[in-house]
Order: structure tokens, then C-alpha cells, then sequence
């Protein structure tokens, strides 16, 4: 009897689907489907992606393992979809009890984005008006940076100032770096060479192809998707655990 139930079970484990990865098409038509079939709102997404990027966060750096006096982070935002999950993000952290600082150039006009802003402005979370240059003073202010500038609808290829500037700047910094769903500067299909290197990448909905030979740690975020889209798209999500919001990979 224990013979069989041995068999069985290996037989279920090799019936286990592996875990799919995005590409840049897949993952915009993902989130229209949410959008305009499921009538999520776009606030309400963000909204999701940026607490369990911060509860991710807390996962991996607890606050009691942060290596400098206050528990600083700086956020760098985009002016689009990432960058508003990473206000969403820093808003959380503070509520965590971590100290986040927003580095955010180009404020996007979109009335989401500026509420998104105001409601950072209104936790009393700093704003810097410029990034140092001088690396070290970055490495000697902050424990981590968080990476919410270019998302997947990013074109790789031509990244404009400010942000080619600050991945320079990324590229130098000592201090670990944690990237939203792509780390800036990647191609969502697949690895950069010679981009940014970050310690811990939080996909949401679904990870991206780029994240196939991602090192790091890896956490998936987000456990919203309707049961429908999971099969339509053969996403093979893990099982999360107990009730959490996220699952390391």
C-alpha cells in the first residue's frame, strides 16, 4: 500500500506544470483583460502590486537586519505604471515603520499618479530634488534602493535622461537593489549584460521571461488573478502560502 501511494505521488509530481513566464505581449494583454473584461480599476492594481511589493520587501530585508541607524530606503520612480506602484510601495514601507525617500524626476500629469504622490506628501515621506552622483553618499544614506522606474511597456532600447543617467549611478552603488517586476534598463524578454544587478526582483501577476535566469532572490506578488485568466494564459501559479499575498520563488 505504501508502495502505491509512494508511485502515486511521484506520478503527481512529475504531472506539476512549470510556472510561466511572461512575455512583454502576454503580460499587457494580461492586464487589459483585468481591466476592461474583470473591470478592475487601475488604481485598485497598483494599489495591490505596491503593498505586496512592500510586504515583499519587509521579507526580505526585515527591519531588524538593516545594517544603518535608521531604517532608510530610497525609492526611484518612473513616470509611469512602475512608478506608481512604487509610491504605492514607499507609502506601505513607512506604514512598516521603515523611512523611505522618493526620488521621482519626471512627475507623470496623470491624475492617478498625482494622487498616488499626494498621498506620500501627506505621510510626511521626503522628496529628493536631485540624485547625488557621488555614489558613496547614496551607499552611506540609504540601506536599499528600490528600482520603480521602467516597467515591461518600457523601450530598452531608448532610455532617456534622467533615467540612463541613473542607471549609471545604479550601476555603481554598493547597497543592495530591489527591482519592480523588470529591473530598469532589462529587456522583459530576456537578461540584460550589462544592466543594473539587483539583489531581490518582485514580479507581479506573473514573472517575466527576462526573470528565467534571474539569480537573486525572487518573489512573486500580487494573488488577485481571477481563476479564468491562470488557465487561459497556463500561468501554472505556485500555491501561496497559508494567506499570504506573495511566495518566494
Amino acid at each position: 500500500m505504501d508502495k502505491m501511494n509512494h508511485s502515486s505521488a511521484e506520478a503527481e509530481a512529475e504531472t506539476i506544470e512549470p510556472l510561466r513566464y511572461l512575455s512583454k505581449g502576454e503580460a499587457a494583454a494580461i492586464e487589459t483583460e483585468l481591466l476592461r473584461d474583470y473591470r478592475f480599476g487601475q488604481q485598485q492594481l497598483i494599489e495591490i502590486w505596491g503593498q505586496a511589493c512592500a510586504l515583499a520587501i519587509t521579507k526580505a530585508y526585515p527591519l531588524g537586519s538593516l545594517t544603518k541607524k535608521q531604517p532608510t530606503v530610497l525609492v526611484i520612480c518612473g513616470p509611469d505604471q512602475n512608478g506608481s506602484i512604487g509610491l504605492v510601495c514607499a507609502r506601505h514601507l513607512r506604514m512598516f515603520e521603515y523611512e523611505p525617500t522618493i526620488y521621482h524626476p519626471k512627475r507623470s500629469s496623470h491624475s492617478l499618479h498625482q494622487d498616488f504622490t499626494v498621498q506620500c506628501e501627506k505621510m510626511d515621506i521626503p522628496f529628493l530634488s536631485y540624485l547625488p552622483t557621488e555614489v558613496q553618499l547614496i551607499n552611506d544614506a540609504y540601506n536599499l534602493v528600490i528600482d520603480a522606474m521602467l516597467g515591461p511597456e518600457a523601450d530598452c532600447a531608448n532610455i532617456k535622461e534622467p533615467y540612463s543617467g541613473i542607471l549609471v549611478t545604479l550601476k555603481q552603488i554598493k547597497i543592495p537593489i530591489v527591482s519592480v517586476d523588470v529591473p530598469s534598463g532589462w529587456d522583459v524578454e530576456e537578461r540584460s549584460q550589462d544592466g543594473i544587478n539587483p539583489e531581490v526582483l518582485i514580479s507581479l501577476t506573473a514573472p517575466k521571461k527576462c526573470a528565467t535566469s534571474f539569480t537573486g532572490k525572487h518573489f512573486l506578488a500580487g494573488r488577485f488573478l481571477p481563476y479564468d485568466i491562470q488557465k487561459k494564459y497556463e500561468l501554472n501559479l505556485p500555491d501561496f502560502p497559508g494567506t499570504d499575498c506573495l511566495i518566494e520563488l
